[in-house]
């Protein structure tokens, strides 16, 4: 088990403390270290919850793609708002994550579309996600058709298809300790952009 999170040596703002956890991560969690639960929440009020990858973070916020009018895509249109949870059991260390989300400026959603395997390219064209199948053989035939279309070509992202940034406006850091007494410490971001931390019970 790991030293115990204490408030009192924690960084200012939590996103040293994040880097260091995620870099801590990545050895031990093959081959998903970036994988991250994203909840959103519908126009009908209800909440859904979804794998995603995390592609890039920075102060500004924490980066992933997806299409746009999926089921996220959409409940993002209605509440630009989510909450996102990563778990790496190994350490057993949880980050929870809550903020606003916008899209991507164009710019960066095309560079990051032009590093993606050129399957992966073929794939976002072909499948309309979340969107009703009659069957495995209608998305293959997609695939087939857009394979063909691009054959020879460099393959444009989709207008369909691109990042999000969540900014975000909590940050609790969750670490196992005996006896189910885990450490729980919260930062949340104030108005002038600075950061309170406390501790939470557990």
């Amino acid at each position: 088990m790991l030293p115990p999170l204490d408030e009192s040596s924690a960084p200012h703002q939590p996103w040293g403390l994040f880097r260091d956890w995620y870099e801590a991560a990545r050895p031990l969690h093959p081959p998903e270290p970036d994988a991250m639960a994203l909840a959103t929440v519908g126009a009908d009020g209800r909440p859904s919850a979804r794998i995603v990858l995390l592609k890039q973070f920075d102060d500004e916020g924490l980066v992933f793609h997806t299409h746009y009018d999926s089921r996220k895509g959409e409940d993002l249109g209605h509440h630009p708002v989510a909450a996102l949870l990563f778990y790496w059991p190994a350490q057993l260390r949880q980050v929870r994550i809550e903020g606003s989300v916008s899209r991507l400026e164009s710019e960066a959603s095309d560079a990051y579309f032009k590093t993606r395997p050129r399957d992966s390219q073929i794939g976002a064209w072909a499948s309309p996600q979340s969107r009703p199948l009659q069957g495995r053989e209608e998305l293959d035939g997609r695939l087939d058709r857009y394979s063909a279309r691009f054959a020879g070509q460099t393959i444009p992202r989709p207008p369909h298809w691109g990042g999000y940034r969540l900014l975000p406006l909590r940050f609790e850091f969750w670490q196992a300790r005996p006896n189910r007494l885990h450490d729980r410490l919260l930062y949340q971001r104030r108005a002038d952009q600075s950061w309170s931390l406390e501790r939470l019970a557990p």
